[in-house]
């Protein structure tokens, strides 16, 4: 049921105007928009999670430390590129948690702020509402963990098996054509999803615009984080949406995957 409330928004193929103009449009702000007050925003936080829990699933702690980098900042820059070769390497868990931190990881507690009470990220956020969500999925490609797909919890330093088993040739039929082959060829891929709400119940339209830009940081600090590890990353936008959605089991409307990075050896 969840899977179809796509029917329900779909534009009409019939519009002489593209569905993105339209947005576009629609998604401007203007002077005389309505904003909510601050208590507002603070209510409606406190009633929207800040990171899906998924309490079911017992949580695997992170290693407190960081891999160590060898790569200057200007380095690394300088040396993101997408892999000519793409082929597997085994991950350490320091590996996988350096990764995942420098993509969303939480950089500092933010209590003491009356209005803005989440903890900040490592990266921007418009009204610091971080609508994002990270997932990945490995085949034993990562020390000590099963193969599974698998939920990354910022707050507490951990994540969570949500599903485990091989699910190589799903993922693969959720890649266009030509790029099937990243399913079997990377380390881990991970998925960035937008809990759409957490972001558009304070900025309406230009909520979801927020959402895409944040998506992009959270990308580009992976490439880089990647990068000064020496690894590469292949940054996915070639996939069948619906499909990824089923295999995360997210409506697709209201919780949808906005990018996919997979991680393998650098070149």
């Amino acid at each position: 049921m969840l899977h179809s409330l796509w029917k329900e928004a779909e534009l009409s193929s019939e519009s002489a105007t593209p569905s993105w103009e339209i947005f576009h449009e629609n998604s401007k702000t203007g002077h005389y928009d309505g904003a909510l007050t601050n208590d507002q925003v603070v209510a409606e936080m406190d009633n929207l999670y800040d990171v899906f829990p998924y309490k079911q699933f017992p949580a695997i702690p992170l290693p407190e430390t960081l891999a160590p980098i060898n790569r200057s900042f200007m380095e690394t820059i300088t040396n993101r590129v997408t892999p000519k070769e793409i082929r597997p390497t085994t991950l350490t868990m320091e590996e996988l948690r350096t990764i995942l931190y420098c993509g969303y990881g939480v950089t500092r507690d933010n209590s003491d702020n009356e209005y803005i009470t989440r903890p900040f990220r490592t990266v921007p956020s418009g009204g610091a509402l971080y609508p994002l969500e990270l997932y990945f999925y490995t085949n034993q490609r990562v020390t000590s963990l099963a193969a599974g797909l698998y939920h990354y919890s910022p707050v507490e330093n951990a994540i969570q098996c949500i599903q485990e088993g091989n699910f190589d040739e799903e993922i693969a039929n959720t890649l266009v054509s030509f790029q099937t082959h990243l399913a079997f060829d990377t380390s881990l891929i991970l998925f960035i999803t937008a809990a759409f709400n957490r972001s558009t119940f304070k900025y309406k339209e230009k909520g979801y615009r927020f959402a895409l830009f944040e998506a992009g940081h959270v990308a580009q600090n992976i490439n880089l984080a990647a990068t000064a590890l020496e690894l590469g990353v292949i940054n996915i936008g070639g996939y069948h949406d619906r499909l990824v959605d089923r295999f995360l089991k997210i409506d697709g409307l209201n919780h949808a995957t906005v990018y996919l990075n997979g991680i393998c050896k650098g070149n």
